[in-house]
């Protein structure tokens, strides 16, 4: 069984940076695609990037130039460097994998991010 735990969150100014990183155990990391969803207070769950087994990756938006996703399929951990946060960035980011040849998803349990001065 796969699980996934995110780590990272907390509280950050505006304009300031934090990184997320999501580890992953149970199956092999390196047949997953991955992906950070952010759910914002009264908001549904919206994707945030994505990177593929392949190491391609899409961002939102509304975070592109401001974000990285990455992944260490050798420490079967993905990351989401968060650079020039703004409190639109706050909420649960939840991290994701998808089976790269059945469609199956797991979840994580979230980490919260709340940008504030």
């Amino acid at each position: 069984q796969v699980q996934l735990v995110e780590s990272g969150g907390g509280l950050v100014q505006p304009g300031g940076s934090l990184t997320l990183a999501c580890v992953f155990s149970g199956r092999s990391f390196s047949v997953y695609h991955m992906a950070w969803y952010r759910q914002s207070p009264g908001a549904q769950r919206e994707l945030v990037a994505n990177i593929s087994t392949e190491g391609d990756s899409y961002y939102d938006g509304a975070v592109k130039g401001r974000f990285t996703i990455s992944r260490d399929n050798f420490g079967n951990t993905m990351y989401l460097q968060m650079n020039r946060v703004k409190p639109d960035d706050t909420g649960v980011y939840f991290c994701k994998a998808d089976y790269r040849f059945f469609d199956i998803s797991y979840w994580g349990q979230g980490t919260q991010v709340t940008v504030s001065s």
